[in-house]
């Protein structure tokens, strides 16, 4: 619980798709034994020959290949860390401690499915408050998280400025995911993150220490460092500072190329790196996972143990932690629907699931809801239903023991070319299309894989169900409602009408041609609200409105599951681009983790409707209902939704180009360096044994910022002009 762009020749889909979903690059905190143990959670980089070379020479254990560049601890004995701070003591801190969060309370759903003034007018209100200097985003920045910002944050503003990124205001995903680690004492997160390090499948990247390292230095001036001045030399550079990965050199190539990707596209940026190595962060590592889901669930009560102590100023005491607790529900607050929700979690192998899967929806009681909350909509802590029926937490039962770690963010990124930049209305086919494998869990005979969420997605489009099913009347503008109908089965009425290849039918829904509506949209149309609930003939609304199917061949399941897969769904041919840049309205939907496909899809012009549990690096960037369309894990909105829009075709038309122009201006390459960048900033800091000393403070005279502020730009195009002389 934010283009056609250059930034798809920047990664190939699957490396990067796997190692930067744990992007949050910090060790987490886990209670060892009885009393603590450690995690990490991990991010990107390095030297391609030193790392595909490694194995000569070096020590190789039965399946994986460890590579570490000696880290020297400059402030602790090697050995047993000692854990000096007691609870409740307090650290001397001169920074202004994070306020704690309020807890998220579950979204209260709009009744109408389409509320795009309303949206739209709060995102334009989002971008009117972005700052415009480095004054405003600092104080912006100390009203958001009650500190100093991180040092080397004025650089950072720098390279934001000039390279046109919007919202710089927008990043509490990091603060999300990197504020618990004020309540932990830095020696203790340091000594967690070396252990860490030795996980099976893990890799660590970070600045590299080339002599003495005079940059960690408090004194260390930060301004010197930045244009040269200090005469300070370079001492530090991003590399793959170890790596535990299995010995097989094409599958260890392939679960590091997203950590290589990253330096590259870090040191690439020009200015970048130097502003990272130059700026007086000190040595610093950080742990990555290459695979492409989570690994790790945080304790709820731990969490808001190091919030309150990091709210306080002090830190919690390792020797002292919460009582254990198992599953799912540890990580959700005590009161919270999934605590509150008494169904039992079922046994695997007791309670195995048979025959079709269940249908999206059929359960649900009480009137229709839509998100208008996109991080409340994917906490399964408020939707106890999405633990049972998302294969990310299906496949685990109950959940894991209790291990206690942050839910990582992610940096999904597409490789492929860009779709065909069709108009709307050159996009002919007004189906709603998904083509897919059957990922996001294990189908085996004892499982439970008929209620995963791409189960249920293809169960859906199958027609599985009820004979009727009920969708909400749309209304209609009355000068554009019915371009999107065709006659159908209803008479004089009007019909959904597909337009022609697989699974295409004509679905009448009896609008009467002459009826009148009431004028609720001025000059953009008349429109009559949403209406009550209609039951309609399921296996007619259905293939009129999807195209939505399995690609190929069953993947991921026994041999006899695979059987049973292939015979209960249709399996269609694959789209390739030219394909699927027919269709108005697109489906995105997880897989084993996230899609790595939403960024081509947003591109694409199409109008894109969205499932996922997985809050992202860019979501707090982008607006539903402005950008695309946010579907329930249920689906049970997902028709309602589709009606609506293949109702309202200027509206879908808006929203959809709306995206597209998003996916441009604020998912490029430069966006994504930019978040890579302040997130190192602030883990950083976060990691040192001084932090107060890693804050940076804007100067006092405020008539000094236009002066300061083109200084520092002159800087950084200086920098900029030298690095590329060199290339």
């Amino acid at each position: 619980m934010s283009p056609p762009a250059p930034v798809y020749t920047v990664f190939r889909r699957r490396s990067l798709r796997r190692s930067a979903l744990i992007l949050v690059v910090l060790p987490v905190i886990f209670f060892q034994g009885q009393f603590m143990r450690e995690m990490g959670f991990d991010a990107q980089h390095s030297t391609r020959i030193a790392f595909k070379y490694a194995g000569a020479g070096m020590g190789r254990a039965k399946e994986t290949i460890t590579h570490t560049r000696v880290q020297e601890s400059q402030s602790e004995p090697e050995g047993e860390v000692e854990f000096k701070a007691g609870k409740g003591q307090r650290r001397r801190s001169t920074h202004i401690p994070p306020l704690r969060p309020a807890p998220r309370q579950p979204p209260r759903h709009t009744p109408f499915p389409f509320s795009s003034p309303r949206a739209e007018s709060a995102w334009a209100q989002k971008l009117s408050r972005a700052s415009t200097t480095l004054r405003a985003a600092v104080s912006e920045y100390r009203r958001r998280y009650n500190r100093l910002p991180p040092r080397g944050f004025d650089a950072w503003w720098v390279y934001a400025k000039v390279h046109g990124v919007m919202l710089p205001d927008e990043y509490d995903a990091i603060e999300r995911d990197l504020g618990p680690f004020w309540g932990v004492e830095p020696s203790v997160l340091r000594e967690v993150q070396r252990r860490w390090e030795g996980h099976v499948d893990s890799y660590t990247i970070g600045l590299e220490v080339d002599g003495d390292d005079s940059s960690s230095d408090p004194d260390f001036d930060v301004e010197d460092s930045f244009d040269g001045g200090s005469g300070v030399k370079r001492k530090h550079r991003l590399a793959m500072l170890n790596f535990t990965l299995p010995a097989d050199e094409r599958v260890r190539l392939e679960l590091a190329a997203g950590g290589f990707q990253i330096i590259d596209m870090l040191c690439e940026a020009p200015g970048v790196e130097e502003a990272l190595t130059e700026v007086g962060l000190g040595e610093w590592r950080a742990v990555f996972s290459p695979h492409d889901n989570p690994n790790l669930v945080l304790d709820h009560e731990l969490r808001e143990m190091v919030l309150e102590a990091a709210r306080k100023g002090t830190y919690i005491d390792p020797l002292h932690p919460p009582p254990e607790k198992h599953g799912w529900r540890a990580a959700c607050p005590p009161l919270s629907p999934a605590w509150l929700d008494g169904t039992p979690f079922p046994d695997y192998e007791r309670e195995p699931r048979e025959g079709w899967p269940s249908v999206p929806g059929e359960e649900l009681e009480g009137p229709k809801t839509f998100i208008h909350d996109p991080l409340a909509a994917m906490d399964p802590c408020l939707h106890p239903a999405d633990l049972r029926t998302h294969g990310a937490y299906l496949a685990h039962g109950a959940g894991p023991g209790p291990q206690r770690a942050l839910v990582p963010d992610d940096l999904p990124h597409e490789g492929r070319p860009p779709p065909l930049g069709l108009s709307w209305a050159e996009r002919v086919d007004a189906r709603l299309q998904w083509r897919g494998s059957n990922t996001g869990i294990w189908h085996a005979a004892d499982g439970r894989w008929r209620d995963a969420h791409r189960i249920r997605l293809a169960a859906l489009a199958a027609g599985v169900g009820s004979t009727n099913v009920s969708v909400l009347d749309p209304g209609a503008p009355f000068d554009e409602a019915f371009g999107a109908f065709g006659r159908g089965g209803g008479g004089s009425g009007r019909g959904f009408r597909a337009q022609g290849g697989e699974g295409s039918d004509t679905l009448g829904f009896g609008f009467d041609d002459d009826e009148d509506w009431d004028d609720e949209e001025g000059d953009r149309g008349r429109r009559a609200p949403v209406g009550a609930p209609i039951s309609v003939p399921r296996a007619r609304l259905v293939p009129a409105l999807f195209d939505v199917a399995f690609a190929d061949r069953p993947l991921n399941c026994e041999g006899a599951q695979c059987a049973v897969l292939e015979g209960m769904f249709e399996w269609r041919k694959a789209h390739d681009l030219k394909t699927a840049a027919r269709y108005k309205y697109v489906l995105d939907v997880d897989g084993n983790g996230w899609s790595s496909r939403f960024k081509r899809l947003m591109n694409s012009g199409s109008l894109i409707f969205k499932a996922t549990t997985y809050p992202e690096w860019f979501t707090d960037r982008l607006a539903p209902w402005v950008h695309y369309v946010l579907i329930q894990n249920s689906y049970s909105d997902l028709l309602d939704a589709l009606v609506f829009f293949r109702a309202h075709d200027k509206a879908a038309e808006r929203i959809a180009a709306a995206g597209r122009e998003w996916s441009r201006r604020f998912w490029r390459k430069e966006d994504m360096v930019a978040y890579m960048y302040r997130l190192f900033l602030e883990y950083a800091r976060v990691m040192s044994l001084d932090r107060d000393a890693m804050s940076f403070e804007m100067w006092p005279d405020e008539r000094e910022d236009a002066a300061r502020e083109r200084a520092l730009m002159a800087r950084w195009e200086r920098k900029t002009e030298a690095k590329e002389e060199e290339e």
